[in-house]
């Protein structure tokens, strides 16, 4: 711990965080003249190394810095690996924890201890995913912001449960005890023929103007949301984005073998992180 980061951290608790991100997120919005876009949209790439060859030149030119950041990718830029058993990673980042959640609900991430039962904020689900599996997937500021199912299925619920904006990086995970369950994120339930009922779980941020979930008619989501039948999607389909960046959690039950096929480090959504087989759960993988 730094003099500098413990600064920042007494600094970011004092400041209009939500505020801060519904004025950030609306700014991003808006939609100034073509030529300004585009110097904003080349200084961005060349500063954070973007990969604008791969994204979808249908969306192109950006008419709002939120269009170039939730910006779709051209088809063939990835592959979904692996069968329906294999669970895939649900965005690009970095995979930076996956490990057992504990016979009594505990996950551990960055020397924190989280409860999954806070996570998904529903304790008959909760109690399913303990002695399951959980991986954590951060989206810096260049990567694609698009998040997918990591298993094929049906979803089931989506709910967006309130919370705080700590920014969900070091700073935060060093000074800010239990950030993952104190910030506002939205919790997507897929029941998955080969996993059970998987928990995806978008964690908010500082600055994360909005996020939005496929089937749900909301610019934000709030509340919770149940399909009046169960909604297809296969695996590697889109859920849903991050209108700028955060975080990925995502939880299976022990129903299945689960041996992880990675370690931690930098990911591509549709990237094979686990397989399912059998009946009973060993962590062969890494853990934070």
């Amino acid at each position: 711990m730094s003099v500098a980061t413990y600064a920042a951290a007494q600094l970011l608790r004092a400041l209009p965080r939500s505020t801060i991100s519904r004025a950030v997120g609306a700014l991003c919005e808006t939609r100034p003249p073509a030529p300004l876009m585009r110097g904003v949209v080349r200084a961005y790439s060349s500063a954070y190394r973007v990969a604008l060859h791969e994204a979808d030149d249908a969306g192109r030119p950006y008419a709002s810095f939120d269009a170039f950041f939730t910006r779709k990718l051209r088809a063939g830029a990835r592959a979904v690996e692996g069968g329906e058993d294999t669970l895939v990673s649900p965005a690009d980042g970095r995979l930076s924890a996956a490990g057992p959640i504990e016979a009594g609900g505990t996950i551990r991430v960055k020397g924190q201890d989280y409860s999954i039962d806070e996570l998904v904020d529903d304790a008959a689900w909760a109690r399913e995913l303990r002695g399951g599996a959980f991986g954590v997937v951060y989206l810096s500021p260049r990567d694609y912001h698009r998040v997918h199912s990591p298993v094929g299925g049906s979803l089931v619920r989506v709910r967006g449960i309130e919370g705080d904006r700590f920014p969900v990086n070091r700073i935060g995970e060093l000074h800010v005890r239990r950030l993952f369950v104190k910030n506002r994120r939205v919790a997507i339930e897929i029941d998955s023929p080969s996993w059970g009922r998987v928990a995806v779980v978008l964690v908010g941020a500082m600055i994360v103007g909005r996020m939005t979930v496929v089937g749900v008619d909301q610019r934000d989501v709030q509340g919770e949301h149940r399909f009046a039948a169960p909604r297809p999607i296969e695996r590697g389909a889109e859920l849903g984005a991050f209108h700028l960046g955060s975080t990925v959690v995502f939880a299976v039950p022990p129903g299945a073998f689960v041996g992880f096929s990675r370690g931690l480090g930098e990911v591509l959504y549709g990237q094979a992180i686990a397989t399912a087989h059998g009946e009973r759960l060993a962590i062969e993988g890494k853990t934070a």
